[in-house]
Order: C-alpha cells, then structure tokens, then sequence
C-alpha cells in the first residue's frame, strides 16, 4: 500500500512537472514570436503613470557612475535585514495628508475599489510591521546583440519576509524582478505565497532606455528555466510541493519592489577584483569590503498600501558562509573548553563527600542551557548550505556532549544528596516490658472456638495499581526517576520555546542568572562551602557569556540579532555571583545570613542513645557495622544516679539512662538513617567513599 501510495504521488508530480513545461514553452514561443514582432497572443502590460513619480517621492532612483570614482556592488545575492514605515494610502493621516506626496497618492488609487480592499488585505496587521527581512539570488544574464555582449542585467528571485513585533508570524512574499547592474536600482513585482507571476512582465517596470536588454534577459532566462525543468523530469528528480501545507498568514495584494542600492566610492575595477575574491577566493589582498546597504518601498495598487524600506544592510551569501565557518570554530573551541574545565571539576569532585557539596540545580541550569546551544546549531546546519552546515554540527556535537555529562552529573549529586531532602528519621519506641500475668487456660472441651462462632473471613487480596498509579509512585519514590523526569519535562519546554519563539530571551536570561546562584543558596543552607574551584567557575562563566554576549551583544552576528543592553548586566551578575562563592570558601558558606537564619538542618548521627546494661563485662553500645568491634562507651562519662527504686544504676549524661549529646561522645558513635551503628571514624572513612549504608545500601546523608 505504501509503495503504491509512492507511485501515486510520483505520477502526479511528473505530471504537473510536464504541465508546466507545457506552459513555460507557449509563454516562451508567444514571448519570442513579440519581440521579433511576428503575430502573438502576448502583450507588454501597461503601467500605471503615476507609479513611478509616487515612487521617487519617497526613493532617489540611481543612475550611472563614474567608473573610476565609484561603483555599486554587481552581485546581491545574499541575506538582508532592514525597517519599514507603513503609509496607507486609503486613509492617510494629518502629517500624511500635508506631505508634499499626497496628490500623487490620491491619483495612484483611483483605480482601486476601496470595497474590495478588506478582502484583499487579509488577516495581516499591516500597520504594525516594523521589520523586513530579504533574501535575494541575483543570477547575471548575459546576451549578444549586434555582436556585442551585454551584461548589465540581473534577473533576481527571492522573498521579502515582512514582521509583526506583537506576533511570531511572518508574511511571505514572493518576488522576481530585474537588477540593473550600471545604476544599482531593482525592479520587481512581488506576490504571497502560492500566486504564480509572470517574469514576461518585467519590462513593463524598467526606464525606456533599459527596456530592450531587459526583454532580452527575460527570454534568455525562460529558456534556461525550461532547460532546468527539462533535466528534474528526465531525472525524476521532483520537489514536493508544501506551499499547501504552510499556515502562515498570505493576502491577495499585489505588489510592486523598488530598491537603490546605496553607491560606494570603491572604483569599479577594485570592486570587481572584491566581488571575485569573494566568489572564489585565491588569497590576494583586495580592499576593504564597503557596506552592502540599499533603500527601497514596497508598492500596491489594488489594496491601497505603501511601505517605505530603510536602512537595509545586507551581506552577501559568500560571506555569510565564511562568518558561520568562523563562528562555529569559535563556539567549537569554546565547547571544547568546557569540556575539560567540566572534567577537571568532575574529577575533583568525585568523592561522595565532594557531590554532597554542589547542587545538583547549577548542573542541572548548564546542561539546560547546552540543550538550547546543541539545538540552536543544529538548526543553524540544516538552514545553511554547503560546508558551513557541516562546520556548524561541530559545536552542536560538543553541546550535546556537555548535556550528556552533566546530566549524568545531575543524576550522582541526586543519589547522593537524597537522604537530605528526606524527613529525619524517628528512633523507634523501645518494645514493651515483659509482663508475668498468667495466661488465661484454654475453654473447656479442648475447643478455644465457642459454638456457633464464624471464622474470620480471608483479609481481601491487595489491590494491583494501575500503570499511572505504579508511574507515579515510582516518580515519587526514586530519586533518579524523579531527575530524568524533571531533565525530560525541561526538554521539552525548551524544544517549545525555541521552536515556538514565544519568550526565548527572558527564558536564557533566567538560565544564565540563576546558574551559580543555586550553588551559593546550598552552601548558605548546609553550612559547607561549594568544593568548586575558582578556575572552573571562571572558565565556565567565560564560556558561557561567550554564545550570550556574541547573538546579543555583538551587532554583526550571522543571526542578526539586535543588540540587546541587558546582556552586559547578566554577565556582570554572574561574575558578582562567582565572586561571593569563592568568598564562601574563605569567610564562610554563610557569612552574609545573620546568625540567627544560619543554622543548617541536617541529620543528626548522634542522638541520644540507652546505655548498656551495667552489669554486661562489655559495656558497649554494640558492634561496629563497618570494622565489627564494640563501640565501647568512655567510662569518665559516666556517672551514677539513683532510680525510683532507689538504686543507682550508670548513665551518660542525665538521669534516667539517656545519653546526653556530649562533645566527646560524638566522636564515639554514630546513628545512620537506618539504625545502623558505626564508629565514627570508620563512617568518616566509609563516606569518603561511598554515601550508601555498607549492610543495607541505603544513601546516608553527608556526616
């Protein structure tokens, strides 16, 4: 069924694949047939007069420069980022309506039908998009005329990605267009997503004097389109189609792009040298690459709208490449640092003593926040192309690494600090005294079951749990359960975040605060300084603030991202937190909590225990669970005291037979969790080991 399915699908492709073919060579014959002026069914279309003056009221259309003392770049394909200032041209307000552009716009939408311009518009918000995203191929046409070689038109392709600060969502538009290459100055149509344009049109957009070489590129560019269709079906090689499947908001305007490059003072023979260092690098030293900057204004007729382009910086695709390789041997190397400042650490704190210091929540933050870095490069790999997105798994690979570890670091701080978080544990009542009361003699008749008595009934069987019952439990009662269900539980949230965007900086932000600020939390509480070392914590923060501070910090990051101020205020933050860990270490883990909140609750391993008895040869409190002596009790501790029955009988401490808890005693004995008794130097040297008990395996708290 399957393969069949496969089979269905592959012929519907091929045959829409053969359709349009079918319909690229007739737009290609009556195209020709037009411009050798034979009989067509093709027409230019005529634009609309008011176009072109509306457009340079808002825009300075380039013209020719003098090749010696400046140029424009040639080749824009790339990746653009600028903002926008909508004008609606249907309703224009009080500062509009005075501009010295409103005549030309009154006249611009006399065609319109205002009544259809609701339907037309869509569900987008067009008034709040500030922020316009581009990405641009620009592919050289090149042609012979009268026997010489043109090369001054571009066909370009691309889509203008249009953004609303109060949503997520992006408004997709389509557009193919013409790039004159002596002036700088673009000239397209754009439609949404889905709507099929004609590039026969394009002629139609350019001045007079470029419209012949125009109509020339056009039909050198249908013919390689149609050689391109030609070679996918011949090798069955078909794009699936998902403009179907994409739910992102689309309208029914039309537009019309206008955009000037911005001119350079870079002599034309210098910028061709660059432009082809960039393409295929040989290592020659070129000039200084100027800045790639265009403005632009985005143009509809039939809905009535207007958007002014501005401060559009753009790099170009070659470029941006080289900035991801570099970038992802950076992080790579950053990652790689990481590792071993964690595996110095690890090693240091390896000892069950040394787990019962950190928190588990510093590693648990980190491994976090390697979950969000390995995800965010490998997007950043599959959305580049050629060798970049294979540079940028390296750090991914290393992030994901990191996460391994220490998760797995999450899980042995867990075992091993799970007897804190336990309530402490009661000492048992002793069992009742022994009484001498005569039993009372069996009934008569050999029979101790009076007649006519029932027998009890049978005690139900248990009740079996259910799966969620039993699930639940276990999560409840297994402390590595209860780690790897928080770890997956927060994987998940981030997987939401990232991929959803809805709050992603506050989420980082939070991460990167509170990393160290868990650790200075617990050392305060247990009275016990952190056991990390000033050289992990610094290296650490540095590597960490290195991914932060580069996508907000830094202006030019390959992802664009806006500079955000704050990011210098959680570093500052981190470096304050390190500084008082390290503090801790010297005046002590609670130095800045006044006393009377700096008592620590911890378990206590000498509770007050009954003496021997007095006349036992050993007087021991029993046998050690670890070297299996007898725990022998200081007899300068004791001391006599009479009883109720008037006779004295030895005891610790106080009256009553209860040791009392004495310095001295302390070091004497020690009561695990589980009621198993110990020397407590030989705990002492247990622990160092291993934080479970040596008879029953159960995890001991830190002595």
């Amino acid at each position: 069924m399957l393969t069949q399915g496969r089979v269905e699908d592959t012929s519907l492709m091929r045959f829409q694949y053969i359709n349009g073919l079918n319909s690229l060579n007739h737009q290609l014959s009556n195209y020709s047939a037009w411009l050798n002026g034979t009989t067509s069914n093709f027409s230019l279309p005529v634009e609309d007069p008011n176009t072109t003056p509306l457009v340079q009221a808002f825009l300075t259309l380039g013209s020719e420069l003098d090749p010696s003392q400046g140029s424009y770049y040639s080749n824009m394909t790339g990746f653009w980022h600028g903002d926008l200032h909508a004008h609606n041209l249907t309703s224009l307000n009080t500062s509009e309506a005075a501009s010295p552009w409103r005549h030309l716009s009154e006249q611009f939408i006399l065609p319109t039908n205002l009544s259809a311009v609701p339907e037309l518009l869509g569900p987008w918000n067009w008034t709040r998009s500030n922020k316009l995203a581009v990405s641009i191929g620009d592919k050289l046409i090149s042609f012979e005329r009268d026997g010489i070689a043109h090369k001054n038109i571009a066909v370009i392709h691309g889509r203008l990605d249009l953004s609303d600060p109060g949503s997520s969502d992006e408004l997709r538009l389509d557009f193919e267009g013409i790039h004159v290459l002596s002036t700088g100055t673009i000239y397209a149509m754009a439609e949404s997503g889905g709507r099929s344009m004609d590039i026969r049109h394009l002629p139609a957009l350019v001045p007079d004097r470029f419209r012949n070489d125009t109509a020339r590129a056009v039909e050198t560019e249908l013919k390689a389109r149609i050689d391109k269709l030609k070679e996918k079906i011949d090798a069955g090689s078909f794009d699936q189609d998902t403009s179907d499947a994409d739910d992102s908001p689309t309208t029914k305007c039309s537009f019309r792009f206008y955009a000037q490059l911005n001119a350079t003072t870079v002599p034309k023979e210098l910028m061709d040298e660059l432009e082809n260092e960039i393409d295929k690098p040989t290592g020659i030293t070129t000039v200084s690459a100027p800045e790639m900057a265009l403005e632009g204004v985005l143009l509809s007729q039939n809905c009535g709208m207007l958007y002014e382009i501005k401060h559009t910086i753009g790099v170009q695709s070659r470029r941006l490449h080289r900035k991801i390789t570099t970038y992802s041997g950076c992080a790579a190397l950053v990652n790689l640092a990481l590792v071993a400042l964690y595996r110095r650490q690890a090693a240091h704190s390896d000892t069950a003593i040394g787990l019962s210091r950190v928190s588990r929540y510093t590693f648990l933050i980190q491994s976090l926040i390697d979950a969000i870095s390995f995800i965010g490069h490998v997007t950043l790999g599959i959305l580049a192309e050629g060798r970049s997105s294979l540079s940028a798994l390296a750090p991914a690979a290393l992030a994901c690494l990191l996460f391994v570890y220490e998760a797995q670091m999450v899980i042995q701080i867990g075992l091993i600090q799970a007897p804190e978080d336990a309530p402490a544990s009661v000492q048992p009542p002793p069992p009742p005294a022994a009484t001498n009361a005569p039993q009372t003699p069996p009934a008569q008749g050999g029979n101790a079951q009076a007649e006519g008595e029932q027998p009890p009934p049978p005690p139900p069987p248990p009740r079996r749990p259910t799966y969620l019952q039993f699930l639940w439990t276990h999560i409840r009662t297994d402390p590595a359960a209860r780690l790897w269900t928080l770890m997956s539980l927060s994987l998940i949230v981030v997987f939401r975040i990232v991929m959803a965007l809805s709050l992603p900086l506050f989420f980082i932000s939070s991460l990167y605060s509170c990393m160290w600020l868990m650790q200075i939390y617990r050392s305060a509480c247990r009275t016990r300084s952190s056991g990390l070392s000033a050289e992990y914590m610094i290296g650490t923060t540095l590597g960490r603030l290195y991914f932060i501070c580069y996508f907000l910090g830094c202006p030019k990051n390959i992802l664009d991202v806006g500079p955000r101020r704050w990011v210098y205020a959680v570093g500052l933050f981190m470096f304050v937190q390190v500084f008082v860990i390290l503090l801790q270490e010297r005046l002590g883990p609670a130095f800045f909590v006044p006393k009377r909140f700096s008592r620590a609750q911890t378990y206590d391993y000498h509770p007050p225990m009954p003496l021997p008895d007095p006349e036992a040869p050993d007087q021991s409190l029993g046998d050690c669970a670890i070297c299996m002596d007898a725990i022998l009790v200081d007899p300068s501790l004791r001391r006599r005291s009479k009883s109720s029955d008037s006779k004295e009988r030895p005891v610790i401490g106080r009256a009553g037979g209860i040791l009392q808890k004495v310095g001295g005693v302390k070091k004497t004995y020690s009561l695990a969790p589980c009621h198993h008794l110990f020397h407590t130097e030989c705990l002492e040297r247990w622990l160092a080991i291993k934080n479970i008990c040596p008879q029953c395996r159960r995890p001991l708290p830190p002595l």
